[in-house]
């Protein structure tokens, strides 16, 4: 249906076992990431304690891509969740969630000429190293250092996988930043949260980070700002709920509080005019749906006119050259484009995980109707154009 290749800003692997330990200074292992038999299955140690974000940290058996898409699309008669995962499959079937050639043979199948590789695991282990941020900082250094050797920065031109970035240690965090961008890296990648450290949370648009932020804008590589673990607990436990975050596993009051870290993390953005200071920044929320957006387009504009001079520019307008926004492909995405432009919004599959799509080529039926152009634009240009450093 398409005359066009894809681009898919939203793809996953399957974590190593060794990921975070591969690399890691062995005298940090206790404080980081370890794994340990308990009660005859492998878990997965954070700070020694089991870490229970992903269930089956090991990957060892997994779901078929999409199976629980019906389900997220909240189709009548879909209401077993554990019965719609399906039969899991042996990770070794499937080679092209832990090898990059292998994946390569998948996407040139898939109709694929490139994607944004993005973490599984990855995405959950900030909040629970955070207490302590020298093993964080320790963690993902080991982190991304092991991606850098088992999936590259910019493999073939093809998959872009981003390391991800704490700014838990200010200085630490321009180091590692530095540090990818010699390495190559085209996109990076960090959770919608507030950061923990320097004796209490601050905001990512903190002055205390501007070097950071500086080097970013500077560079023109683009920031993803993917769906994980946001350390919401203290809000959530107001109303009552006091579990550890897991996938899947989500109280039905938690499904429906407003709270929304992603929507929380721009506004912060916006609230510290980042984008003004930095306005080469390019931002791109991946996995974290649309249902934020409009309400945040309407404080902003209701704020410039109830307090004129706050922003020194139309935070709209701001917003719309500043963020780049990836739908659910059970959002309506019809309505994301009436409200940022087409110019800004960027398709991503979520492939090979489960509430993703089976074939990513599926989404171009939440689009249809669409202006074509606007179609090449979506499902690759606006992507494409995001792992291109912005000319200043």
């Amino acid at each position: 249906m398409l005359d066009f290749q894809l681009f898919d800003a939203d793809n996953h692997y399957y974590e190593a076992t060794d990921a975070f330990t591969r690399h890691l200074d062995p005298a940090m292992a206790k404080r980081t990431i370890q794994w340990a038999d308990i009660d005859g299955k492998r878990r997965l140690l954070t700070a020694g304690k089991v870490n229970r974000f992903i269930p089956n940290p090991t990957f060892s058996r997994v779901a078929k891509p999409g199976s629980l898409a019906d389900y997220f699309r909240a189709k009548a008669g879909v209401t077993d969740l554990r019965a719609a995962f399906g039969e899991l499959e042996p990770i070794e079937d499937r080679p092209e969630y832990r090898d990059r050639d292998a994946r390569l043979e998948v996407m040139d199948g898939q109709g694929m000429e490139a994607c944004i590789m993005l973490p599984t695991l990855g995405v959950g282990m900030e909040t629970a190293l955070e207490h302590d941020p020298a093993a964080c900082v320790a963690a993902f250094r080991a982190f991304n250092r092991w991606l850098e050797e088992d999936w590259g920065f910019a493999y073939q031109e093809r998959i872009f996988a981003a390391p991800y970035l704490t700014l838990i240690d200010p200085d630490a965090a321009v180091e590692e930043l530095r540090w990818a961008l010699d390495a190559g890296a085209r996109i990076v990648l960090m959770r919608p949260a507030s950061v923990w450290g320097l004796g209490g949370r601050r905001t990512p648009g903190d002055p205390r980070h501007d070097a950071f932020w500086s080097l970013l804008n500077e560079s023109g590589v683009t920031l993803a700002i993917h769906s994980g673990d946001s350390d919401y607990a203290d809000y959530e436990r107001i109303w009552g709920i006091d579990d550890d975050m897991q996938a899947f596993q989500i109280p039905t009051l938690k499904r429906l509080l407003s709270a929304n870290p992603t929507h929380d993390a721009l506004a912060s953005m916006m609230a510290d005019r980042l984008f003004e200071r930095h306005p080469n920044l390019r931002v791109a929320t991946i996995e974290t749906g649309t249902s934020w957006v409009r309400p945040l387009l309407r404080k902003l504009a209701a704020l410039h006119i109830q307090m004129p001079g706050v922003f020194g520019e139309d935070p709209v307008e701001v917003f719309k050259r500043n963020v780049w926004v990836s739908p659910f492909f059970e959002d309506d995405v019809l309505d994301l484009i009436d409200a940022v432009g087409a110019d800004r919004v960027v398709f991503g599959s979520d492939w090979p995980h489960v509430e993703g799509l089976a074939e990513p080529g599926e989404f171009v039926k939440e689009v249809e109707g669409v202006d074509p152009a606007d179609v090449r634009k979506i499902m690759r240009d606006n992507t494409a154009g995001l792992l291109t450093p912005r000319p200043r």
